[in-house]
């Protein structure tokens, strides 16, 4: 688990299936100071997070193939939770 800043969303054109109808939002993940940590990253959120918010990130790829049902999906990271 990690927290992470959201700084915007994407928009694909053209995804894996199993994305359809996902919202993918941009993270910069954050580390135990809240400063920026690495690169941003793509992350799966079925939570409602907005630009702004700070959300609790999982890199479970197993746990994020199962969100979306699909055994063969490329998603690893996803929004565990938003952080108050």
């Amino acid at each position: 688990m990690q927290l992470g800043k959201v700084i915007g969303h994407a928009t694909a054109t053209i995804k894996h299936a199993s994305l359809d109808s996902w919202r993918l939002l941009l993270v910069q993940p954050l580390d135990t100071v809240r400063q920026p940590d690495g690169d941003p990253l793509l992350v799966l959120d079925s939570l409602g997070a907005r630009a702004g918010d700070t959300v609790v990130l999982t890199s479970d790829g197993k746990g994020a193939r199962e969100l979306v049902a699909a055994e063969n999906s490329p998603a690893r990271w996803f929004v565990a939770g938003i952080a108050d």
